[in-house]
């Protein structure tokens, strides 16, 4: 396939390389000094868990326009980085583009084909302009949640710190060709690629994991292990998750674990720094809109209070309003 990966970062930047290893041919959208690098000499894969590494020489832009159409667009930028990309992707799609938005936090397609009385809707804090659907066709989504950790350590150099598995579903809940055809080069690249029956119920799964996780991580500083390790810490991670659910089992998705049993889940990626801290050493925005506030957003539309969630949100706020000294 000919696949373009948008946001050539730290997830962006492993599927890319395992995918042109695999025999794809890949092109990477980037920008600044890592697109830089990556033209200059490639994009570097140090991979922990095999203890290998490898270069690879990919064709590299900050203009999609450049790359030509494709079969498959993976967007892998950060949420608030989306919404003024979209336009830009035209020039990637044909009629049987297949868009997979490899991204944290509630997407801002949740609600097409959804099927229920919010169908279509487009939430405040994903979509404050509206605009989202306009600008991307929701037929080329295939929706993804991502259940693996990686970190871009330098320009061009990215580094796969744990986990392997992505879980892809349609929109619809159908299983079909394109679904398939999918997820067979995902597996036949060295990922774990899970076929969901209903792809919003793995979203909500991995959402309360991002929902308690990362902020309190930018809070603390601590990496996941050191968060699951700290039992106090913990007792917080434990009241958002317990609001969450309320949160996703009002909206036709009651969880069918406990929050200790999806901190057994984080447990799994061990060492792994989570992307909101890493966001918030390097002086990037934080995805507090669409990890935090979007599900704050769905609490207010169904009336469920989501104290703890909101203190959670206002001192995470608070932390990225203040650079880290040095």
């Amino acid at each position: 396939m000919r696949v373009a990966i948008v946001g050539a970062g730290a997830i962006g930047g492993v599927l890319g390389a395992r995918l042109a290893a695999a025999g794809h041919e890949v092109s990477l959208v980037a920008r600044g000094e890592h697109l830089s690098a990556l033209r200059r000499g490639g994009l570097t894969l140090v991979d922990h868990a095999g203890g290998t590494s490898a270069v690879h020489r990919l064709a590299a832009s900050d203009q999609p326009a450049d790359l030509g159409t494709q079969d498959l667009v993976v967007i892998a930028l950060k949420a608030h980085a989306i919404e003024p990309m979209l336009p830009r992707l035209r020039p990637l799609l044909h009629d049987h583009t297949v868009v997979v938005p490899a991204i944290n936090g509630l997407p801002w397609w949740y609600f097409h084909r959804e099927g229920g009385p919010h169908e279509g809707r487009a939430l405040r804090s994903l979509d404050p302009a509206g605009t989202m659907f306009a600008d991307l066709d929701c037929r080329h989504v295939v929706g993804c949640v991502v259940h693996f950790a990686a970190e871009v350590r330098a320009p061009g150099e990215v580094h796969h710190t744990g986990g392997r598995r992505l879980i892809l579903g349609e929109p619809d809940r159908t299983r079909n060709a394109r679904l398939e055809r999918i997820c067979a080069a995902l597996d036949g690249a060295g990922f774990e690629a899970q076929r969901s029956a209903d792809i919003r119920l793995d979203v909500w799964v991995k959402l309360l994991g991002n929902l308690s996780f990362n902020p309190v991580a930018a809070l603390t500083g601590y990496l996941m292990n050191e968060i699951c390790a700290d039992e106090a810490v913990l007792h917080v991670i434990r009241a958002v998750m317990r609001e969450g659910m309320a949160v996703c089992e009002r909206y036709g998705y009651p969880m069918p674990m406990t929050p200790d049993q999806r901190i057994d889940l984080a447990r799994q990626l061990g060492a792994a720094k989570i992307s909101m801290l890493q966001d918030l050493e390097r002086g990037r925005p934080l995805e507090l809109a669409a990890v935090v506030e979007s599900v704050v957003e769905l609490a207010e539309l169904a009336g469920i209070p989501v104290p703890v969630t909101k203190m959670v949100l206002a001192l995470a706020q608070a932390r990225a309003r203040k650079p880290l000294a040095g």
